[in-house]
């Protein structure tokens, strides 16, 4: 039953990515050795493995044998890239500290190191795999009210705001059954749905674009907070490029969903980066 499961989730992500990829017939390591002046990237959307502040966490048992082996396929998958330069969910101020532990896990890479959730236990691994020497953090952290829609009087466009969040998927039945059913996905399938471009704007739009049809008569309570949060996403792109680079790096980004969307969005009109497809490395 469980094979069974796997494979018809398998040929709807194949159906999906039909209708919103265009087709190449190239494998990844040949999309991304096209000539080219601009920096490679790999962006990839995660959920937190481990502890989380965020609204919406994901339950995940990291400690799992199972799924600390998903991971080291994952993993390898990702190293396929041959990232040379690696960024992270972590402020600049504490890469002294990460990458302290990162270099006592080379000594003895034999078992993951959960402390930092996704950031030491794939970031780690994909590191060491294409021999990093060190990993940067670009994370830059702003408060911000997701829940202003939720305490306030709505009297711009109520309406709106309320359907979108009791049914962000309605025009996509097919990402609205993933998510009803993301908990029993296995990892690779998860992060294929965090990657899909659907779900890459829904976390725009849940997290700040929907805000703009919430505020007061004469207030701008909603696109006030969702300022704050397109503000802490430049400001990570901004860290991205205090990043010491040139064109022959390539970089590979893991980063929460929300963030990584954001990032699309700029990476993809930058004249210094090209990204290259995210689902191309997650097969």
């Amino acid at each position: 039953m469980q094979k069974t499961t796997t494979l018809l989730l398998s040929l709807l992500f194949i159906t999906l990515l039909g209708c919103d990829q265009k087709k190449t017939s190239q494998t990844p390591v040949e999309a991304t050795q096209e000539a080219s002046d601009k920096i490679k990237v790999l962006n990839v959307a995660t959920f937190h493995f481990g502890y989380t502040t965020d609204a919406n966490k994901v339950d995940f048992d990291e400690e799992d044998r199972k799924t600390q082996e998903e991971i080291r396929t994952l993993s390898k998958m990702l190293a396929e890239f041959k990232p040379t330069i690696i960024c992270i969910e972590n402020h600049p101020q504490y890469d002294a500290e990460i990458n302290q532990v990162y270099q006592k896990y080379l000594n003895d890479p034999s078992q993951l190191n959960t402390n930092y959730g996704e950031r030491s236990m794939v970031a780690f691994d994909v590191a060491r795999l294409n021999n990093v020497a060190q990993l940067y953090g670009i994370d830059s952290y702003m408060d911000y009210n997701y829940l202003i829609g939720e305490q306030i009087i709505n009297t711009i466009d109520s309406a709106t705001y309320r359907d979108y969040m009791n049914n962000p998927f309605k025009d996509s039945p097919e990402l609205a059954e993933l998510d009803k059913n993301f908990d029993k996905l296995p990892l690779l399938e998860k992060l294929r749905f965090y990657n899909h471009p659907k779900v890459l704007d829904f976390n725009i739009n849940i997290n700040a674009d929907n805000l703009l049809y919430v505020g007061t008569e004469d207030g701008f309570e909603g696109a006030d907070e969702a300022a704050k949060f397109y503000q802490r996403n430049l400001r990570i792109y901004s860290n991205l490029n205090r990043i010491p680079m040139t064109k022959d790096d390539r970089v590979f980004i893991l980063m929460g969903a929300a963030h990584a969307s954001f990032l699309r969005e700029l990476l993809e009109r930058s004249p210094k980066f090209e990204m290259v497809n995210t689902l191309d490395y997650l097969k």
